[in-house]
């Protein structure tokens, strides 16, 4: 059983695909569009009517172009969302472009609606996620090198850093047309207005200048 015949690889993407997080489409199409007025309202978008689609719906060319790394991150993510790529709408998937600087982090961040698979394609990333109370908050984590695939579960906490000395590239795919981001730091104190600082005390246990530090700090969104 070294090599897995192909037709079971095939059947395993087959099944993948068919287990997606979002509900599955009950038609060919679905363009989004923003047009209420002549659109059909399905699965959280409205979309224009089918035969008015046209080949360039089904394209997204935002990916031709490194994101630009400057900022305190040292990393951007340049999302293909349905928000960004309509024709994407009711097909439960999106893929995300992730660059990162020498030093670059993608910060600890969920995904509440996708899985994401990650594939390096340039550069040496340390990745991990964190497991649930369940599983007592076990961290996996790995160095990923060139052609290395990694997959974070639906909505666990994850991050990805660029350890190396050069620029470093990754390519994300994810089981929903909308999967979301909250990115932890900037939730917990970035909200608007601001948590408690009574909450925030207790929950990491640290004196009030501490929160009242940390909630002044800029929360950069790299997204």
């Amino acid at each position: 059983m070294k090599f897995l015949p192909i037709s079971f690889i095939i059947l395993a993407l087959a099944a993948a695909t068919a287990f997606a997080y979002d509900p599955s489409p009950l038609q060919d199409i679905c363009v989004a569009t923003k047009d209420t007025n002549s659109g059909v309202f399905v699965n959280g978008m409205f979309c224009k009517d089918p035969n008015q689609a046209t080949a360039d719906d089904f394209v997204f060319m935002g990916f031709r172009n490194p994101g630009n790394t400057s900022n305190p991150l040292g990393s951007k993510v340049t999302p293909a969302s349905v928000n960004e790529f309509a024709g994407l709408n009711t097909l439960g998937i999106s893929m995300a472009r992730l660059d990162f600087a020498p030093g670059g982090l993608n910060p600890p961040h969920t995904h509440p609606r996708g899985t994401e698979v990650l594939v390096v394609v340039e550069g040496t990333l340390l990745v991990g996620f964190v497991t649930s109370n369940q599983l007592n908050n076990t961290l996996f984590t790995k160095v990923l090198y060139k052609g290395d695939v990694f997959v974070f579960p639906i909505g666990l906490i994850h991050f990805q850093l660029n350890i190396g000395n050069t620029y470093a590239l990754a390519f994300a795919s994810l089981s929903s047309q909308n999967p979301g981001v909250i990115t932890i730091a900037n939730a917990v104190f970035g909200a608007k207005p601001p948590i408690s600082d009574d909450v925030l005390t207790k929950a990491f246990q640290v004196d009030k200048k501490v929160v009242d530090y940390l909630q002044k700090q800029f929360w950069y969104d790299n997204n």
